[in-house]
């Protein structure tokens, strides 16, 4: 001390300056404080980064800005020893940091390097202060120099007196190109440093910049021999977001133990060595106020001053949170004044909190939600509400806020499933019963919906009883709980099959809206849209298509918001099944194709809306006679797991899958399919009617005339398109002045589309052909070819029968059939797309019963009627009459004519 003694005295009497091997304080300069540090073993050179600083050479200052542990050190570290020429290096420090520090220690690192410091330079001697002569003296010196001197400060961070700040960017302004100064610094310097930026003159490096990519963290992981697969790589980067320290600490520690893949994966951030560290260099170096904020704020996604406020109860969020922003302490900023935390440094936190505050964590939530509920932030009020386990206040939030429809619009349906899956069953109240009602209705699991929605009704009624009007307190009142009960109220008659039950609900809903909020209605178009679909569903259900259409077309032409799109896609859907059943295939499977590409973009949802849709997509390509895609589109919906009990969609199911199994000859599978029960308050008259249609078909094929009379009694006369299959029926039992009554009275209007008329029209011509007109038969079929290539609508023809042949074989009808009407194996196949048609034989009406066609095989086996008796074990009259039946569906007379035959329809 007595050396700092005399030199304070002779710089007070302007003698001379302080000893050039001594600070101003007298004591000897720490040489480890002008070393570059030494890189570890593990050290990955990154060489866009190193390239990137390589622009250090081209302008006056570089900033390498980043959080602890970010690797800036060791980056600029091994650049410098990379040049190949020598670098300044100076690792500053925050004890006595005054200007006489600083500036003795930067002389001090420039003598070390080799860069001359001028003869006039007085060396600092008061640790606090130094001569005005000094920075001008430096930066002449500088400035004549003929290459750069290339200084780094090291954690510059801790140069926190304004005037260091003034007088080293005077140096650098005045020394020009003969100085280059690079900063390794955690927060912004005090510097202008947007004159820099604007004259091009600053190269920068920070946080998202230093941060390891995947690639670059598995060399890393790979320096400590470790590997890791490209997704468990990820998970990792994702997890640390690329921080240097955190990735090199988990790769320390997992080295040491039996399973690192397994360790990196799963390993407890709060009880780690990246927590030991993030605590000790982040958290403990901030003052109590500091920590207690950070550790508060830590339950959050997302804070702002004023959210930060609310669960410390104090008022200095504000400037402490810019401030732990500007260090790079691990609080991002998101803008607009709202902040989040480094998702690792936020797990450490959590867990440090458990252990330093027990029991305070679901109060943070708390007050969290209470707080965002009135800032308007739906989301993130639910999730805080459920964390604290406060389930009343967080179903009303999501009731009052008239968002219980997002449960069902594919969105947000899956969170909000599983967010109150935890819901305790204790807890019970209007909102709380309907979000429940809600939960099970988007399962389909009508029976505990409903019980869940009577207890709701129940509430709300006690709720009326005890207040009238709004609540008056800034709630939203009793209207949104009401028209969400409504909402519910449509889907569960919806999923009943209950026409009046839905047009009730639809009517109380429009009563309702008046009661609700206007912007609550903006915000949530999917109210509105959800019901509509809903009684859309119910009357067609009903056979009512003219209201169900109305209300349908609703939705599906609405425009095309992301919160109406699982509703409009569903709606189309429902379209797409009026059209089928009006047989107008293409634009059918034009808006069931809109359907299914809007479902699949919204993903995972639990509406029906894509099932239905591929389901009549399925029905259109069973017309088409494009079987295997047919079984495709039903083997998908199968294979989804989504069969609900939406009556509609079960119904469309059966007509599908019942018409795919006729025409693939699986009579016994068609009737299974076609009379399955579906559950439903009221019949569906042309659900029942499609049905009675497949069985009737059966029994009739196989022999059962009577049975399939009695079937066809349950066909309702006005459903156009069972009254079309049933004339079919009705012809081929040999009724065929029944069948022409049954189209006389109906009316096949602009409505109807081919799938009906052909069918229709077929039907009148297999009749005229019978009663012995060709001519007239002939100018039929050509009408219903000319109908049918349209849509490429095969299985009318492919279902009429033998007699068919004889007109498609003939020139004029042959041409009209050329190209398009054929089998499905034979354009499978590559078969001749000019020829005619190879007749299915699936033949509705015409079908050969088991027993018929095993005596058919032993015909061409060459086997006598005998012998067959014989091989069957039946006697030689029953042979006989099969033979009969055979000849008969087949049109043929002879035994070789039958087997040719059935050659050609593929029945051997």
């Amino acid at each position: 001390m007595v050396v700092s003694a005399v030199a304070a005295l002779d710089d007070e009497n302007g003698t001379g300056p302080a000893p050039a091997h001594v600070d101003p304080l007298g004591d000897p300069f720490l040489r480890t404080r002008f070393a570059l540090p030494t890189r570890p073993a593990t050290f990955l050179r990154r060489e866009r980064l190193t390239e990137h600083l390589d622009q250090a050479l081209l302008t006056p200052l570089t900033m390498v800005n980043g959080a602890a542990g970010a690797g800036k050190t060791l980056l600029v570290a091994d650049w410098a020893a990379g040049l190949g020429r020598p670098v300044t290096w100076l690792t500053t420090d925050a004890a006595g940091q005054g200007p006489g520090m600083f500036w003795a220690y930067l002389l001090q690192a420039l003598d070390a390097s080799g860069v001359p410091v001028p003869r006039e330079i007085r060396r600092p001697a008061d640790a606090h202060g130094v001569d005005r002569e000094l920075p001008a003296r430096l930066a002449a010196g500088l400035s004549g120099r003929d290459h750069p001197a290339i200084v780094v400060l090291d954690e510059y961070d801790r140069v926190t007196a304004p005037e260091i700040a003034e007088q080293l960017e005077f140096v650098l302004h005045h020394a020009g190109p003969g100085l280059r100064l690079v900063l390794v610094t955690r927060t912004e310097p005090l510097l202008p440093l947007h004159r820099y930026r604007a004259a091009g003159d600053l190269t920068e490096i920070r946080d998202a910049e230093l941060a390891f990519t995947p690639d670059e963290a598995s060399a890393l992981l790979a320096t400590h021999g470790l590997h890791l697969p490209a997704p468990g790589v990820r998970a990792l980067v994702d997890r640390t977001r690329g921080w240097a320290a955190g990735l090199r600490l988990c790769a320390l520690a997992a080295r040491e133990t039996p399973d690192p893949e397994t360790y990196l994966k799963e390993f407890e951030a709060g009880r780690s060595t990246v927590a030991d560290y993030l605590l000790a260099e982040v958290l403990k170096r901030r003052t109590p106020e500091t920590q207690d904020l950070l550790l508060r704020v830590c339950v959050l996604e997302r804070f702002c001053p004023e959210l930060a406020n609310a669960l410390t109860e104090r008022t200095d969020a504000e400037p402490i949170l810019a401030g732990l922003h500007r260090e790079n302490a691990f609080v991002e900023s998101l803008g607009h004044s709202w902040y989040r935390l480094h998702p690792l440094f936020g797990e450490i936190l959590r867990a440090h909190l458990r252990v330093r505050s027990p029991g305070l964590e679901p109060e943070l939530h708390r007050r969290a939600a209470h707080w965002l509920r009135r800032s308007g932030s739906l989301p993130e009020t639910l999730a805080h509400g459920a964390a604290a386990g406060d389930w009343e206040f967080t179903a009303g939030a999501l009731v009052d806020d008239l968002a219980i429809g997002q449960l069902f619009t594919g969105l947000r349906c899956e969170d909000l499933t599983e967010l109150f899956s935890g819901m305790d069953p204790e807890v019970t109240s209007p909102a709380t019963d309907l979000v429940r009602a809600a939960r099970d209705l988007s399962r389909y699991d009508l029976d505990r919906g409903l019980a869940h929605l009577r207890n709701a009704r129940q509430g709300l009624a006690r709720e009326d009883l005890a207040q009238e009007g709004p609540a008056g307190n800034g709630e939203p009142g009793p209207g949104p709980a009401r028209l969400g009960r409504a909402l519910l109220e449509a889907l569960a008659a919806r999923l009943a099959g209950s026409p009046d039950d839905a047009e009730a609900a639809a009517s109380a809903a429009e009563e309702l809206r008046q009661t609700v909020p206007a912007h609550l209605l903006e915000r949530h178009p999917e109210v509105s849209t959800l019901l509509l679909t809903h009684l859309g569903s119910a009357l067609l259900w009903a056979g009512r298509f003219d209201d169900a259409r109305a209300a349908l077309s609703t939705v599906a032409d609405s425009c095309g918001e992301e919160a109406t799109g699982l509703p409009r896609e569903e709606s189309l859907a429902h379209l797409a099944l009026l059209d089928y059943l009006d047989g107008w295939l293409d634009r059918a499977e034009s808006r069931a194709l809109a359907a299914t590409t809007g479902t699949e973009r919204l993903g995972p949802h639990r509406s029906s809306g894509s099932g239905l849709a591929r389901l009549v997509l399925a029905a259109v390509a069973v017309d088409r006679d494009e079987l295997d895609r047919a079984q495709a589109l039903l083997d998908e919906r199968a294979d989804a797991g989504r069969m609900p009990r939406d009556p509609v969609t079960a119904a469309a199911r059966s007509i599908a899958a019942a018409g795919l199994l006729l025409a693939r000859g699986r009579t016994g599978a068609a009737l299974t399919a076609a009379s399955a029960v579906i559950p439903a308050a009221v019949a569906s008259p042309w659900a029942n009617g499609h049905a009675a249609l497949v069985a009737a078909a059966v029994h009739l094929t196989e022999g059962r005339t009577e049975r399939a009379a009695e079937a066809l009694r349950r066909v309702p006369d006005d459903q156009t398109a069972c009254v079309v299959r049933a004339a079919r029926v009705q012809l081929a039992a040999g009724h065929r002045g029944e069948a022409i009554g049954m189209l006389d009275r109906l009316h096949l209007d602009g409505r109807c589309g081919p799938a009906l008329t052909v069918r229709a029209t077929l039907v009148r011509a297999q009749a005229a052909e019978e009663a012995g007109d060709p001519v007239t038969a002939r100018g039929l079929v050509a009408r219903a070819l000319v109908e049918a290539r349209r849509e490429r609508l095969r299985r009318p023809f492919l279902d009429a029968g033998p007699w068919i042949r004889r007109p498609l074989g003939e020139a004029p009808l042959r041409a009209l059939a050329a190209g398009w009407l054929q089998a499905g194996p034979a354009r499978e196949q590559g078969g001749d797309p000019g020829g005619l048609p190879s007749l299915s034989p699936a033949l509705v009406v015409e079908e050969l019963s088991g027993r018929e066609l095993d005596v058919l095989r032993r015909l061409a086996e060459m086997m006598s009627t005998e012998e067959i008796a014989a091989d069957l074990y039946v006697s030689v009259n029953t042979v006989k009459t099969h033979l009969k039946s055979v000849y008969r569906k087949l049109a043929v007379n002879r035994r070789n004519e039958a087997v040719r035959r059935a050659r050609e329809l593929r029945l051997l």
